[in-house]
């Protein structure tokens, strides 16, 4: 069920709620105790205390002697006795291992069936998806919007994608996410073109922490017959808190990709993939677990997985500081909509009929009241002050805020001002007002090839005004707002061309993967 935008509060538009699925108080009470242990992390201790000598790899032994001493030296020895192999009895090998109790742990915790614990990146959750998505059709629609590894997914597995568009504010170069009655439309399409979806990708929450309606995308995937792949790389720490969205897992996701690391707790690096209890589970467990062999690595990090437990264990015993995350969140926001400098971007949200809720943990914030750009306010704060923003476009900033941690809010507001007071800002502030607009998003052009036989494809580089009518062998992306404009086997439009020159001319954006920053030339297939 969509939530009513109609309240001007912005507070209220921040605080719709999704909380997570409630179980009795004896029921929460077990639900703790079970959650108060760390499995595979426990394991690893025991196995560290031992004192074991390492006749095998990795080549550090575990020890900080010989060549070992400089490593030792930037992490600590503790970091190398943890950094112990995979198949250790007592760890991970064999059936019912402390490793698959901590996999049953979280599962639990974020409402799935079943979870794989990656130290790939959601990104290898992204490819690992896309292969196992194959083994049910060839034909898949994706938000266009989704992230290069999943676009790298598709050409490994061959999938060919029609694909449904975020909405997109213009004003902040920021794409979110789709509508069910967008997904539907796209879906019925497919099939009236005769190539019916087997799987659905769509990204919630988005970068700038806008929430889709994943219930509802769930409802319109299963009704035609496909399941549902949620990118939830953002929204790690999702169905933790009240005041936080719920799990997409517990929202009929049947697969939902989680970035760990990003808010969650977990080391750089570590991530999971949630299989949710849907009509497809049967189905797609097998093909994910085939295609987790594929993409995963012989050497997997014992400290990533324990880190993954660990975190898995704060965010079920840590509502209280959670909350306590929130709540400074909330005050930063309260903070910046006290200064006639700043804005908040997620104020504005209930324009956009995709976005049902926000994640309080991520704060977009407007700084066009300012006249200096977000890249520009971005950098001054890393140089100046040490503080670094997530990321930024030409008239915001976005702030990441851990579950659990609780920056020092009035520090970076205060540097925040000195930074657009200052004389270097006054500069600025020129060079910004005479910086134009980029052009309206071009529609994608027709697509000749399957992607992946675009990508294999021969190739040749040839002038800009050369490749219109050509097939693209590249996945080149404007940012902002980040989505794809060109994917291999695509047909290069004199729009699209255009459009790309003139993000790549600007002073707030830039072309991923163009083979010249100016987009001068690209580089498409021989055979067509």
């Amino acid at each position: 069920m969509l939530h009513d935008f109609a309240s001007t509060d912005p507070v209220a538009l921040e605080s719709l709620p999704t909380a997570t699925a409630s179980v009795g108080p004896r029921g929460a009470d077990a639900k703790l105790r079970r959650h108060a242990e760390t499995p595979y992390a426990d394991a690893l201790e025991r196995y560290v205390a031992r004192g074991p000598v390492q006749l095998m790899v990795p080549g550090h032994g575990g020890t900080d002697r010989g060549i070992s001493g400089p490593l030792a030296e930037l992490l600590g020895e503790r970091a190398l006795q943890l950094d112990v192999p995979m198949l250790i009895d007592g760890l991970d090998l064999g059936e019912n291992s402390p490793f698959d109790r901590a996999l049953e742990l979280a599962a639990e915790a974020w409402g799935a069936r079943r979870t794989w614990f990656l130290t790939n990146g959601a990104s290898q959750a992204n490819r690992t998806a896309a292969l196992a998505a194959r083994g049910l059709g060839e034909h898949i629609v994706s938000q266009r919007s989704a992230h290069s590894s999943f676009s790298d997914g598709v050409l490994a597995a061959g999938l060919i994608p029609s694909f449904v568009f975020p909405s997109v504010d213009e004003t902040h170069g920021m794409a979110h996410g789709v509508s069910p009655a967008a997904l539907d439309e796209a879906l019925t399409l497919a099939e009236r073109e005769g190539r019916p979806a087997s799987a659905v990708y769509v990204i919630s929450p988005s970068y700038f922490g806008s929430v889709a309606d994943v219930r509802g995308l769930s409802e319109v995937a299963h009704a035609h017959g496909a399941p549902l792949i949620v990118d939830g790389a953002w929204g790690p720490h999702f169905g933790f808190h009240p005041e936080l969205p719920e799990s997409p897992a517990r929202l009929g996701a049947d697969l939902v990709v989680s970035s760990t690391h990003k808010l969650a707790g977990s080391l750089t690096q570590s991530a999971m993939l949630h299989l949710g209890h849907g009509p497809f589970a049967d189905r797609l467990e097998p093909l994910i677990e085939r295609a987790f062999t594929m993409t995963a690595s012989t050497s997997t990090s014992a400290i990533l997985r324990a880190s993954l437990d660990v975190a898995r264990h704060a965010l079920m015993t840590g509502e209280e500081q959670i909350g306590r995350s929130i709540e400074g969140a909330k005050r930063f926001r309260q903070m910046l909509r006290d200064d006639p400098r700043f804005a908040v971007v997620s104020d504005d949200f209930g324009r956009f009929d995709d976005i049902v809720a926000t994640d309080l943990l991520r704060v977009p914030i407007d700084v066009s009241a300012s006249g200096v750009s977000g890249h520009w306010l971005r950098q001054r704060l890393i140089d100046v002050d040490g503080i670094y923003f997530e990321m930024s476009t030409a008239t915001s900033l976005v702030a990441v805020i851990g579950a659990g941690k609780t920056p020092d809010y009035d520090l970076v507001h205060r540097a925040m001002v000195k930074a657009v007071e200052s004389d270097a800002a006054a500069i600025e502030r020129e060079a910004h007002a005479a910086a134009g607009s980029f052009p309206a998003l071009p529609a994608p052009g027709k697509l000749r090839m399957a992607p992946r036989d675009g990508f294999f494809a021969q190739t040749e580089v040839v002038p800009a005004e050369e490749a219109i009518g050509r097939v693209s062998a590249d996945t080149l992306a404007a940012y902002p707002p980040g989505i794809p404009n060109l994917i291999p086997g695509e047909e290069i439009t004199a729009e699209t061309v255009a459009f790309l020159q003139a993000v790549a001319a600007s002073p707030t954006g830039y072309v991923r993967g163009a083979v010249d920053a100016a987009v001068r030339t690209f580089r498409v297939t021989r055979t067509a």
